[in-house]
């Protein structure tokens, strides 16, 4: 081993031992030399999980010192692709960034023009939610149509679509599935398909989520890509059993998005991607977006990969002009750092272990506040009519009853949703008040019913046209007023669980003398 190998490792050696002595509070909740749980020290609702793994990998690339996006941004971008089953995914530097560059595709110019959007063109959405899930649509010209959501999933009330529908003005579907909970994918991709729309899948809060359909139904919702990958049987997720098919969240419309900021289901600290479903050419319009708008496919660091670098004429450039300098669309540079990405990778090995995590820990709060329904309306996933305490239950897979569609949601759960009853003796703002004093962590659903936001309220009133409401937002306002959600991360230990039920569980007997 060279000298300069020896210092490295001797580097990383540290590195670990520094970590481990370190970094006790972000380990997993569940391993054993994580430092345990004081009663009255704070509880996140999230934070970024992590062991001396992820500090050795951003070490080690800071000493190559790459800097800017390569090989182990390219390493990652494809083992990201694997496990999503889709053609292609994008690091991008947040996942703002990444809806913005997903949405920016969509209005390329090289896109045949009854499927461009342009300016004036409408995108239905979600009231209820987070604003960066709507602002591209605005920030590109085009014009969000809002419809209302369902309290109970937090996701968009999907009867309602038909109603918000404009013909020869809609050109797109683009939703989050909210809080780790898929939206009702069947039902939006029917909708999409009849009337030839893009579907954005926003999935910033829902990597790992699974939805199942029947494959029947499958293949008329033209899910080939998904039966395909299915039917090869070396999938971890992507699996057809009795007649079902199953695939993550984010592998069904057409582009989607991902956010690697530290609360989600796996960091880089900053970070996200785009991710190309099964339509390759959305690849090229996004990477020319994300990287400047230029025109040239070429990798950083990579000269002449379409072999006529010096013989391209576009625009009104000479012929020959330098084609990692041509530019055809009005881009941004949104790329995050090839450090990060180390850190992504190791990140990408852990999510079967934080997904499991997600379900048990939401799963022990579930338990745990079981009793307080009278004051206390808790979250289901898509399709789920009822969950079932575990003293009924003959096995876990019957933790909830479903409806008659024949589609089922596993959800990661990305928090712990509660909305208070309007009959309860108490408000949301006095519970989460009291949580705060307890250091308890909580937040409002992102946004609560966006259209009420200043920004959305100044934009209204500068621009009526700039937005649409279609019909009335009853659910969106009671999320507003209403619902909040705990933590369900990784870095929660079983005496967190216990003390954040107890907390709730004290307060509601309280109240209810």
């Amino acid at each position: 081993m060279s000298e300069p190998d020896k210092l490295k490792a001797e580097i990383l050696r540290l590195t670990r031992e520094y970590s481990r002595l370190t970094h006790t509070t972000n380990r997993p909740g569940n391993d054993p030399y994580r430092k345990p749980y004081t009663e009255g020290e704070t509880i996140p609702y999230a934070g970024r999980v992590f062991t001396e793994d992820e500090v050795e990998a951003a070490v080690s690339s800071t000493l190559d010192f790459w800097l800017t996006l390569g090989p182990e941004g390219a390493a990652m971008e494809k083992e990201l692709a694997d496990f999503m089953g889709v053609k292609h995914c994008l690091l991008v530097n947040s996942g703002s960034s990444a809806n913005l560059v997903a949405f920016s595709a969509l209005t390329s110019h090289k896109l045949p023009d009854h499927k461009r959007i342009r300016k004036g063109d409408e995108v239905i959405t979600v009231a209820a939610g987070f604003p960066t899930t709507v602002a591209p649509i605005i920030q590109c010209g085009a014009v969000p149509v809002f419809i209302d959501a369902k309290v109970q999933t937090g996701n968009a009330d999907c009867s309602l679509l038909e109603a918000a529908y404009s013909p020869g003005k809609t050109k797109a579907v683009m939703m989050a599935h909210a809080l780790g909970n898929p939206f009702e994918l069947a039902t939006v991709l029917e909708f999409c398909q009849r009337n030839d729309l893009w579907l954005v899948e926003d999935n910033c809060d829902a990597l790992g989520c699974t939805y199942s359909l029947p494959v029947e139904l499958a293949k008329s919702l033209g899910l080939d890509h998904l039966i395909k990958i299915a039917e090869k049987g070396d999938h971890p997720i992507v699996r057809i059993q009795d007649g079902t098919l199953t695939a993550p969240t984010g592998s069904f419309g057409d582009i989607s998005t991902q956010s690697f900021y530290p609360p989600h289901h796996l960091t880089m600290g900053e970070g996200g991607s785009v991710n190309i479903i099964r339509r390759a050419p959305l690849k090229t319009y996004a990477e020319s977006f994300r990287d400047w708008g230029r025109d040239c496919w070429c990798a950083s660091g990579v000269d002449d990969t379409c072999g006529k670098r010096f013989q391209w004429q576009l625009g009104e450039l000479p012929e020959g002009y330098d084609h990692k300098y041509i530019y055809s669309h009005l881009g941004y540079n949104v790329k995050p750092l090839d450090i990060q990405a180390a850190i992504g990778r190791v990140q990408i090995r852990r999510l079967p272990e934080f997904i499991q995590a997600r379900k048990d820990n939401w799963e022990a709060l579930r338990s745990g506040l079981h009793g307080l329904e009278q004051y206390l309306e808790f979250a289901l996933p898509t399709h789920a009519t009822s969950w079932v305490p575990p003293q009924d239950r003959n096995n876990f897979a019957e933790t909830f009853t479903w409806d008659d569609s024949g589609c089922r949601t596993d959800c990661s759960w990305f928090g712990f949703k509660i909305t208070v009853k309007e009959s309860a003796p108490f408000s949301r703002t006095e519970l989460v008040k009291h949580l705060d004093k307890h250091k308890i962590g909580n937040r409002m659903l992102f946004g609560g019913n966006l259209v009420r936001q200043p920004a959305f309220v100044r934009l209204r009133a500068d621009d009526p046209s700039a937005m649409r409401v279609s019909g009335q937002l009853p659910a969106a306002d009671r999320i507003m007023n209403q619902t909040f959600f705990l933590g369900t991360y990784p870095g929660l230990t079983a005496g967190m669980i216990n003390y954040m039920v107890s907390v709730i569980r004290e307060f509601t007997e309280s109240k209810s003398i």
